[in-house]
């Protein structure tokens, strides 16, 4: 039975073969790796990794897709949202030390932020992720400070990551297309990320960003006076102007 794109879960299926053999020479699959996917959907890049695989773990909001999946002799189907997925379980039940978890996924484009954050809370389990997003997040995802696309996402994720833009996909890649571009992007968790509280740096980015295009004296200045900072912090500056090792660092100054 042909299955129907469900707008409400932002489904774009992958079509094209050639650009789906690209995405798997990216990912580099190895047998015996665990390995979660994030949005199977109709299984078009699924089946080429699980080929390599021998055993792939797949988690799927859409009941039908799900129920098609489990007829798959070598899927683990986890019918779920995926924010509401402990990935710390599931690294518990399919990692064997030294090796850790690998997570791939096509992320519905609605919520592929809110996913990512979720993720960043279990970095330390993760080996690697690789994800088609819209183009347009990833160009923020790795976007350097002094840039029209520097923004508390680039931040968030980039004091945790080292992340590549792998790949192009285009429109016509996908059944029914979509409006927007999209893009293949590398994650890899760093082996020692600066010690911090992620709450705190996240606040600290909020705030910062929450103006962007006012000097950070009317925004970060302000929160930093009433949380009693007697360090230096140039505030003298818009948001977009602070690295990430400076962001990472005021965080680190000030006591939660």
């Amino acid at each position: 039975m042909k299955h129907i794109p469900r707008k409400r879960f932002g489904q774009h299926f992958l079509s094209d073969a050639g650009i789906i053999d690209a995405i798997v020479r990216e990912i580099a699959p190895q047998p015996g790796d665990a390995m979660v996917e994030i949005g199977p959907g109709l299984a078009a890049l699924t089946q080429p990794l699980v080929e390599r695989l021998g055993r792939l773990t797949v988690i799927e909001l859409d009941r039908d897709l799900a129920q098609r999946l489990r007829g798959h002799g070598q899927l683990d189907v986890i019918e779920s949202d995926v924010l509401k997925v402990d990935f710390a379980a599931l690294a518990a039940r399919l990692v064997t030390a030294p090796a850790a978890l690998r997570v791939v996924g096509n992320l519905p484009y609605n919520i592929s932020t809110p996913i990512l954050f979720h993720l960043l809370g279990f970095a330390h389990l993760i080996a690697d992720q690789h994800f088609m997003l819209q183009k347009e997040v990833i160009d923020r995802m790795v976007a350097k400070p002094a840039t029209s696309d520097y923004s508390r996402l680039s931040v968030m994720l980039q004091w945790r990551y080292a992340m590549d833009n792998v790949l192009f996909v285009p429109p016509e890649s996908f059944e029914p297309p979509p409006r927007v571009d999209s893009a293949v992007v590398r994650m890899v968790p760093f082996a020692a990320p600066p010690q911090v509280d992620a709450a705190r740096l996240g606040e600290i980015v909020q705030v910062a960003f929450s103006q962007r295009r006012k000097l950070l004296r009317h925004t970060l200045g302000k929160w930093l006076e009433q949380h009693a900072f007697a360090g230096a912090f140039d505030t003298q500056r818009r948001a977009e102007e602070v690295p990430v090792a400076e962001y990472v660092a005021l965080a680190q100054a000030i006591t939660p």
